[in-house]
């Protein structure tokens, strides 16, 4: 069997490259001369796809994910990798930067300072062809990404058509080979973002989008039912929640089909064997105590790598943290470039060859602002066992708002509230917060249990704002004073 029949969905290296490859610092992963750089990457990724939705993360759902499955057995699962900030704009131009949004100036839903240099403008420096596949606008200014071909969302049925992905990445590749030039294709699933497939949102939106003659939702070709997938443990196990994430877990599916005909289309394109392909979503589901957030569940992402001849087939890190603003350094390291200057993150290449790498022992994440424009500061530490945040925002009064609750989950647990007390008090805690959460992960993956308070636990605490306040000081946090306030109380 050929490699692209097990997809299923439904040019050479430029002079500088050579000149670059002599330069690196071992930190950054300088490749050796036994292993070639590849000529090609291919970036894929999920909207809201929480890191345990999949089958080779832990999901019970049948069937639910082929093609990353398979994908992650050609390469490596990173376990502890995360997206620095919980939100789709900001998340994107982190990846595509490699700062903070502090750093780039692209904390919302707005875009970055035209003085901070892109992953897109040094590829485009060494001669790339590249292009975009939905969610175009979230990386702004366009000009600063340098695609030589964009595939709009409507082009794609709203970013979720496998078969329309299919067909539009092998033009790319067609139109890459032409070109003559290496490519690079960020190639954006935009499922399991709402609406939920078979949901009451799309078939609304179906029927408006028919009204103005836009493009629609392509019917999914497997839905999941309430008795087949698992509610996640931070979330109450109530019909109406269930049965919402049931429909979410049939946008997984398809966002899985998505990914499969991405894939296809570089297998048919003979370029199996010479491209990086990188997976990852860019946060966690659409649904209280995800998305938006600074929660575990919040930004956790599965990475997965392929590299042939260089990452080991069907392995796992399971020890070291990455994050979104290392994603740009470690592709400009895989492929022999020179880095970017003053970028936040740095290559995890050693990691991705089988080998350790220090300081990466913890990952900082943080959130600004929503879609909606209102503010909710957030700080977060994570490490191995535990997981501090700092929520600026919450003094009891303040309301938060955001993009999970709409749809069938939060109002479900307002209702259920009145007759269930640990209901009641997890739709208090998500809609006012507390200024402090610490959170025994290891023990208490969901973070359910709010250690601030716990006696036992204040030298940990203690610790986890220290390198909070570092990490805030060393990048320039504007808020850094203000937290250095806030612990001495």
């Amino acid at each position: 069997m050929s490699r692209s029949a097990r997809y299923v969905a439904f040019p050479r290296v430029s002079l500088l490259v050579g000149i670059a490859l002599a330069t690196f610092l071992q930190d950054f992963g300088s490749v050796s001369a036994e292993v070639k750089p590849p000529t090609n990457v291919l970036l894929i990724t999920a909207d809201d796809l929480n890191y345990d939705s999949l089958g080779v993360t832990g999901s019970s759902a049948p069937k639910i994910s082929p093609n990353l499955d398979r994908l992650a057995s050609e390469g490596m699962l990173l376990t502890r990798a995360h997206v620095n900030i919980a939100v789709c704009q900001p998340c994107r131009q982190c990846l595509m930067t490699g700062r903070y949004p502090h750093r780039n100036g692209g904390i919302g839903f707005n875009p970055i300072r035209r003085d901070v240099s892109t992953l897109g403008e040094s590829l485009c420096e060494a001669g790339y062809f590249q292009g975009i596949m939905a969610k175009v606008g979230h990386l702004a200014p366009q000009e600063k990404y340098c695609w030589d071909l964009v595939v709009p969302a409507a082009d794609l049925a709203n970013g979720r058509d496998p078969k329309l992905y299919n067909q539009h990445a092998a033009k790319f590749f067609a139109q890459a080979k032409q070109s003559g030039k290496p490519f690079f294709l960020m190639a954006n699933a935009q499922d399991p973002h709402r609406p939920f497939a078979g949901s009451d949102q799309e078939k609304s939106r179906r029927q408006g989008n028919e009204r103005k003659r836009r493009s629609g939702y392509p019917d999914a070709s497997r839905h999941y039912k309430p008795d087949e997938i698992d509610v996640p443990k931070f979330l109450p196990d109530i019909p109406e929640v269930r049965r919402e994430i049931a429909e979410y877990y049939t946008s997984v599916h398809r966002c899985d089909e998505v990914v499969g005909g991405v894939l296809k289309a570089l297998d048919d394109a003979g370029h199996t064997e010479d491209t990086l392909v990188i997976f990852l979503s860019d946060h966690g589901m659409a649904l209280p105590f995800a998305k938006t957030n600074c929660y575990h569940h919040s930004t956790h992402t599965p990475l997965i790598v392929r590299w042939p001849g260089v990452v080991q087939p069907n392995s796992k890190d399971e020890t070291h943290f990455v994050s979104t603003i290392d994603l740009t350094p470690t592709i400009l390291a895989a492929l022999g470039l020179a880095q970017i200057e003053r970028v936040d993150g740095r290559s995890f290449l050693p990691v991705l060859k089988g080998n350790k790498q220090e300081g990466r022992d913890c990952v900082f994440t943080m959130f600004h602002q929503t879609s909606g424009r209102r503010n909710y500061e957030m700080r977060a530490v994570n490490e191995a066992r535990f997981g501090y945040i700092w929520n600026p925002w919450s003094d009891g009064e303040f309301v938060f708002r955001n993009e999970s609750q709409n749809g069938r989950t939060m109002k479900a647990m307002r209702e259920a509230a009145s007759a269930d007390k640990q209901i009641a008090a997890r739709v208090r805690l998500f809609l006012y917060r507390t200024p402090e959460e610490l959170f025994n992960y290891h023990a208490d993956p969901d973070g359910l249990n709010n250690l601030i308070g716990d006696q036992e636990h204040q030298e940990k605490l203690n610790e986890l704002r220290t390198k909070l306040l570092e990490n805030m000081r060393a990048t320039e946090d504007p808020l850094a004073e203000k937290f250095a306030e806030f612990i001495k109380r």
